[in-house]
């Protein structure tokens, strides 16, 4: 693994030298941009529209635009004194509860090894994590951007997740179109129970595959070999009409007659719609429930981002 950043933890008096590794990697297939004429490849280049031409990185600085074409100028080592970055400290501020941290708040996460003759320190603080069960909060300084982190433990290593501020969360209330109250109809609730129900299971993460990924690298290896290939495109869904209807071909999908071993007590609620009639139940409208309209949307690839080093 490459070295992105080399600092220490600090909590208290005690100060552990660590090194930073990626502990994720982007495996998205990389694609250039070609000029369809000629097949060169088509590059950036940074150019300033006022001298009308190429600036090399040296003679780049950032700039804040406080009105419309005035900014005020930073070089790289104010920023740098400004977020202390050159300390180079994971600085932990308080220990919490890991389950008290919504997923919401995570970003990004890297593994830390010690450093130098931290080795001791590094043990200590692990092993003192695990048996309280508590994460420490931390601040760090990343090129001169200051976060929040969340230092805990993954299998023997300590690990750090950047974490966001909490103004940088959108709060759920500025989301358009959420209902003012949640009312739903007790036989499609009860038949939804069930339906996740059943799809519930242990996370196994290996069982999970970029399917897009393997059919792209496929379609590669046939182009490299010169054959033609048509890509047939996918069936798409149709509208849903009857809720009721998609929820009992749903339980049908994953075998599973309502009243089963292992499976809610359907019985309360009375006689469910057969899976060969249930057009006829969501004409009578069944005890209140309301027709739903559900587009399945196929999601975006993301772009890929190259992998920077973070010293």
């Amino acid at each position: 693994m490459h070295t992105v950043w080399k600092g220490a933890i600090s909590f208290g008096l005690v100060h552990v030298p660590v090194k930073m590794f990626s502990a994720t990697e982007d495996k998205d297939i990389s694609m250039k941009l070609i000029h369809r004429v000629c097949g060169g490849n088509v590059s950036y280049i940074r150019k300033c529209p006022t001298c009308e031409v190429e600036v090399e990185w040296d003679d780049i600085v950032k700039g804040y635009e406080y009105e419309k074409g005035r900014y005020v100028l930073f070089e790289k080592d104010e920023l740098e004194q400004l977020s202390g970055e050159a300390t180079k400290t994971i600085n932990i501020l308080d220990f919490v509860a890991l389950e008290e941290i919504d997923p919401i708040y995570f970003q990004k996460t890297y593994y830390l090894s010690p450093d130098q003759a931290g080795g001791n320190a590094y043990n200590l603080l692990l092993e003192a994590m695990r048996q309280s069960g508590r994460i420490g909060i931390a601040k760090i300084s990343i090129r001169s951007k200051s976060s929040l982190a969340a230092i805990r433990i993954i299998d023997d290593c300590l690990a750090m997740e950047t974490i966001f501020y909490p103004d940088e969360i959108r709060p759920v209330n500025q989301v358009p179109g959420l209902p003012d109250a949640v009312n739903v109809n007790e036989k499609e609730l009860m038949m939804a129970r069930m339906l996740i129900e059943q799809l519930s299971t242990p996370f196994e993460p290996a069982k999970y595959t970029d399917d897009y990924r393997a059919r792209l690298m496929d379609l590669i290896q046939h182009k490299i070999s010169g054959e033609e290939v048509s890509v047939a495109p996918e069936a798409q869904r149709t509208n849903v009409l009857d809720l009721m209807a998609a929820l009992q071909a749903s339980l049908e999908a994953v075998k599973l007659p309502p009243n089963a071993p292992g499976g809610l007590d359907t019985s309360a609620a009375g006689t469910l719609p057969s899976a060969a009639a249930p057009s006829q139940q969501a004409a009578d409208g069944a005890a209140g429930s309301s027709d739903v309209v559900a587009k399945v949307k196929k999601p975006r690839a993301r772009k890929s981002k190259k992998e920077e080093t973070v010293s």
